[in-house]
């Protein structure tokens, strides 16, 4: 019962993840700090590509843990 629970937690975990992040990402890609003047990626963007990256990272992560409880 308590492997149901953190399977169930790691799904959530991930489903969050791959939901919310490329949201985020798509509105801070508008945003103007994003880009200079002459067009190139800011280290805003950059931060946040990366944070979003981890994210997803830790989403697959999550999935797999997830698969590897629920296989006896």
């Amino acid at each position: 019962m308590d492997s149901l629970f953190a399977v169930v937690v790691l799904f959530a975990n991930a489903l969050f993840n791959v939901v919310a992040w490329p949201q985020f990402l798509r509105r801070v890609s508008r945003d103007p700090r994003a880009r200079n003047a002459s067009g190139k990626a800011t280290a805003f963007l950059r931060v946040h590509v990366v944070l979003v990256a981890i994210a997803l990272a830790l989403a697959v992560a999550s999935v797999v843990a997830g698969i590897v409880l629920l296989v006896p």
